[in-house]
């Protein structure tokens, strides 16, 4: 049963645990956009510790976004810190 789209408050965290591993580069997409719009310059994506498939997947993604400046690994937390550019 698809309940339509799901309103994501937009913090400087996103936990992408609750989505399904096909959802998460575009529900990250639609976050970090949105983020950015928002004015934030630096959130996290929390995607576990694991054995780094998501990590990797999502770190893949960052790399051909315009609009992300930096990115690197938080473990402690098993998220990817990403500095956003501002918006011209």
């Amino acid at each position: 049963m698809d309940e339509g789209p799901v309103e994501i408050p937009i913090t400087d965290t996103l936990d992408l645990h609750a989505f399904r591993p096909d959802e998460i580069r575009d529900v990250a997409l639609e976050y970090l956009t949105e983020a950015r719009t928002r004015g934030f310059r630096q959130v996290r994506l929390i995607h576990g510790r694991g054995i780094g498939m998501q990590r990797a997947n999502i770190q893949s993604m960052l790399r051909r976004l315009d609009f992300v400046q930096d990115f690197w690994d938080d473990a402690s937390l098993g998220a990817t810190v990403v500095v956003l550019r501002t918006e011209d």
